[in-house]
């Protein structure tokens, strides 16, 4: 009989990481509430976002307050010009219009990307107005311009930006007193560095928040693929569990009732043998069939047998029925193995046992148990009709038996070899690294 040359190999596996895109804006527009390039707004307000409602709060009593600074000083030095009257009723419709636009966003927020700009345009109407006739209030542009910048784009929000600045140099340098260097160039100042800040903090926080929602995105999808690996894995698990128990057990039922439908009435003592010998299959394949749903090991690894005993037990159940003699043989000193391995080696010893009882028509068969010091190796050998296993191609030519098994020891990191030739019998040969414990 034919004997293997045991070799053992390791599985590899490579990971490929999620690639995090950051999304960026185009120029054009920064919306912060989502990731989503809307191109018409430099929004960075989210109704979901607390802390745009209190900037908002922020802004709003920001501008109340100068705006009440500025009456002050205008009703201090110019009560009684015939402006006044219309100054004051100024005052009260931007006191009123500016919180008034920010009750209307948190009441009815607009659609995203699509801000409500037409309170902006109210109040920044009725400000160049009020500057036009007393220049005090021309300090309300500060918060002013981050409105400009929250609900604008870039590209409307800038010049616009630019024009209320030249406004408010114009104001300073019609104060009492005459033009002041530091008046003309502390307004430009102020307002190119509010605008630059803001545009850093704003294209900062859309990274931010792309970078956040690329990173959910890939755990969901990391979640999705997990979920399909592990009904794949749970599936291919059945499929082998089934071939190597199930459909084993049936193929020798069937075997053992048609060997007793032969014989019954010829010889109806051996037909009744073969009857119960199937009974017993039967309910051994019952107990197996429980066992795996469970993802329990396999009976005849159950209450603490070791591997080299269920294989010696596997070999004497299928001499006795199959009448295939079938030897078993234990090389070297066992060492503990995983459950795992051990349940791997005894169903690939089982299904191997099944291709020779169905396909070999061999006359003995031996199965060889051998620990070589970094690794365990199972050898099935018969001496049947064998075949070419280079033109059978990677299956082997024997259906699921083969790749089920190559499945289990890709598993552990082992490595299935098969040597055969026409009319010289079969080796079929399962190493498994011991460093995989």
């Amino acid at each position: 009989m034919q004997q293997p040359r045991p070799t053992a190999g390791r599985g590899a596996a490579d990971r490929t990481g999620a690639d995090h895109r950051a999304a960026l804006g185009t120029g054009d527009t920064l919306d912060t509430r989502d990731t989503r390039d809307t191109g018409d707004t430099l929004d960075t307000r989210d109704t979901a976002d607390p802390d745009a409602g209190r900037l908002a709060l922020l802004l709003d009593s920001a501008f109340l307050l100068l705006l009440a600074a500025s009456l002050n000083r205008y009703l201090t030095h110019h009560s009684g010009t015939a402006q006044a009257p219309w100054v004051i009723g100024l005052s009260a419709a931007l006191a009123v219009a500016r919180p008034a636009g920010s009750w209307l966003d948190h009441r009815r927020p607009p659609a995203p990307g699509r801000p409500r700009r037409w309170p902006l345009a109210l109040v920044v109407a009725l400000w160049v107005v009020l500057v036009l006739l007393a220049p005090s209030f021309a300090w309300c542009a500060v918060p002013l311009i981050y409105s400009v910048l929250r609900v604008l784009p870039a590209r409307a929000a800038i010049p616009l930006v630019g024009a209320l600045t030249l406004l408010v140099v114009i104001a300073e340098i019609r104060l009492p007193g005459g033009a002041d260097a530091t008046l003309v160039l502390l307004p430009p100042a102020v307002a190119g560095l509010a605008t630059g800040v803001f545009l850093v903090m704003a294209r900062q926080a859309a990274r931010q928040r792309a970078l956040i929602a690329d990173l959910v995105r890939t755990r969901r999808e990391l979640a999705a693929t997990e979920r399909r690996e592990g009904t794949l894995a749970e599936r291919e698990r059945l499929a082998m569990e089934i071939h190597d128990t199930l459909a084993q057990g049936l193929s020798s039922q069937q075997m053992l009732l048609q060997a007793a439908e032969r014989t019954w009435d010829t010889h109806p003592a051996t037909a009744r043998t073969h009857v119960r010998t199937a009974a017993e299959v039967a309910a051994r394949n019952l107990a197996e069939a429980r066992r795996f749903v469970h993802g329990l090991a396999p009976v005849e690894l159950s209450d603490g047998r070791t591997l080299d005993r269920a294989l010696r037990s596997l070999a004497e159940r299928e001499s006795a029925e199959s009448g295939l003699p079938v030897r078993f043989h234990l090389d070297g000193t066992p060492v503990p193995l995983p459950t795992a391995a051990q349940s791997a080696l005894l169903r690939i010893a089982q299904g191997a046992l099944a291709n020779v009882r169905e396909h070999a028509g061999a006359s003995a068969a031996a199965i060889t148990l051998s620990f070589l010091g970094d690794q365990a190796v199972l050898d099935i050998a018969d001496d049947g009709q064998g075949f070419d296993p280079d033109a059978a191609g990677p299956g082997g030519g024997r259906g699921y038996g083969l790749p089920a098994m190559r499945a289990r020891l890709r598993q552990l990191g082992g490595r299935l070899t098969v040597e055969s030739t026409p009319g010289e019998g079969t080796v079929v040969s399962a190493a498994i690294p011991l460093t995989q414990r």
